[in-house]
């Protein structure tokens, strides 16, 4: 028969576990990420918990006979940011959730 686990034990991994993830995830409200279309006419800057922060769009990019030209460049560029933002993020938080599944409990 296995060993019971201790439960006090796994109680306090958890919560540690949980203030680490807690911590991780404000530390990416403060990690910024950055993308650029159009040959960087257009710059988008991301963090880590998503939230666009600045688009740069260089003055030779708008051409008021071409505005479909520069939406595309923008929504191109925070497209990019976004998932280099996600990216960001599951690689700081990946390692910390698959510490759960090493508690043996059932659903995590």
């Amino acid at each position: 028969m296995p060993p019971q686990p201790n439960m006090q034990q796994l109680l306090k991994q958890a919560q540690k576990m949980q203030q680490d993830m807690m911590a991780a995830q404000e530390a990416l409200k403060h990690e910024v990420v950055d993308a650029s279309a159009g040959g960087g006419m257009v710059t988008v800057e991301v963090t880590g918990d998503l939230v666009v922060k600045s688009i740069k769009i260089d003055p030779q990019a708008v051409d008021p006979d071409d505005v479909e030209l520069l939406q595309d460049m923008v929504l191109a560029a925070v497209n990019e940011a976004l998932r280099a933002a996600q990216e960001l993020a599951a690689s700081k938080l990946g390692g910390l959730a698959g510490g759960l599944g090493g508690l043996g409990l059932p659903g995590l």
